[in-house]
């Protein structure tokens, strides 16, 4: 393929147009959700926001819909961090990056004081039995674990099993308006044995380069926490097209893929929190300023509301809403022109007409740049 170079202007429009950040989308919110590889979901409503800024005419019942008939399921994937996916690729992906959750469950809490020292058949049998008639809430099923094995700390116990184990959250834990504490069901139980067929490899980083190319290897690995996935590129390497990025690292692409031109306009879009666009890159720069790259992340591994302006990230957002009034808050990085003002209250008056419907009162308030 031919070998050319992208500015970061041209990678950030690249990705936009395949994130649907460029022109929201009129496909289905499952298709949506498959062809994301999943939405970042460690709170519940992060996802509703997600399909918010991407399709047209998203109302929080059609995830909601989802998520009650499993078809779409919240476990903990890539990096370790639970994801909205559908039930197909909760299977699949969990087989792929179950590496990860073992190193967790070897190194982090659960492996210090929970996990090591037990025999791993005998304490996933352990799990799957109690799981096999009803969800437990993890202090319920930490609590049940060290009955089985005592001398072992309950919180550990249960957080080694979400390791180890595919333990999906369940309802209404993921509803909109309707969340509760988490509760875990063992995902063979809760949405059926994994079909047959093995998903390769391959066919992640090329659902990874549809969604969030162009790339780089270690991009890659950023978005799943795996390692050494360059034999899987190299594999790949005879069917995708390869760039330079500014810094001369190679980027990999499928050919088709679409790169607009770098001149193309980007609408203002509020992101949801955790949104996995900003965090599934090694290099963050097509969106990020680097004097504004540790703001995407908090001290406590907080990731707020980021507002893109002409394609890059100007500030943050806040949602609030009660009974009578919503507010979107926007805190500007770097100044913000009149007429992305402008832009942005607008955006964030239709963000309001979807999180507050009921609510008589919705404001836009520019904080401060900090």
């Amino acid at each position: 393929m031919t070998t050319g170079s992208l500015t970061d202007r041209a990678l950030g429009r690249a990705t936009l147009a395949r994130q649907h950040l460029l022109r929201r989308s009129d496909v289905d919110p499952s298709t949506m959700i498959e062809h994301l590889v999943g939405l970042q979901a460690q709170a519940p409503l992060p996802p509703y926001y997600a399909l918010w800024t991407r399709l047209r005419d998203f109302r929080p019942d059609m995830l909601a819909a989802l998520v009650e008939s499993r078809a779409v399921v919240r476990i903990a994937l890539m990096r370790g961090t639970v994801f909205a996916v559908s039930a197909a690729d909760a299977h699949a992906l969990r087989s792929w990056v179950q590496p990860v959750l073992d190193r967790y469950a070897g190194t982090g809490p659960a492996g210090s004081s929970g996990e090591r020292g037990l025999d791993r058949a005998e304490f996933e049998a352990s799990v799957g039995e109690i799981l096999a008639a009803r969800a437990e809430s993890p202090a319920d099923l930490g609590r049940l674990l060290a009955e089985r094995f005592p001398g072992h700390d309950p919180a550990a116990l249960a957080r080694a099993a979400r390791c180890l184990l595919p333990l999906v959250q369940v309802p209404p834990r993921g509803l909109w308006g309707r969340s509760g504490r988490p509760r875990l069901a063992h995902l063979d139980v809760w949405v059926g044995p994994p079909p047959d067929g093995l998903v390769t490899p391959e066919t992640f980083v090329l659902r990874y380069l549809a969604a969030f190319g162009p790339a780089s290897v270690r991009d890659a690995q950023a978005w799943c926490g795996l390692t050494r996935l360059t034999e899987i590129f190299e594999r790949l390497r005879p069917r995708l097209a390869t760039f330079r990025d500014e810094r001369g690292v190679e980027l990999f692409d499928l050919p088709d893929a679409p790169r607009p031109d770098p001149s193309t306009p980007a609408p203002v879009r509020i992101l949801a929190p955790f949104d996995n666009v900003l965090l599934s890159h090694a290099d963050r720069t097509r969106f990020v300023a680097e004097e504004h790259r540790t703001r995407i992340v908090s001290k406590n591994g907080i990731v707020p509301a980021a507002v893109l302006v002409d394609g890059t990230v100007a500030g943050s957002a806040r949602v609030t809403t009660d009974e009578k009034t919503g507010t979107v808050e926007v805190t500007s990085w770097r100044t913000i022109i009149a007429s992305d003002r402008s832009a942005l209250e607008a955006e964030g008056m239709r963000l309001l007409d979807f999180a507050a419907p009921g609510a008589g009162d919705h404001r836009v308030h520019f904080a401060p740049p900090s």
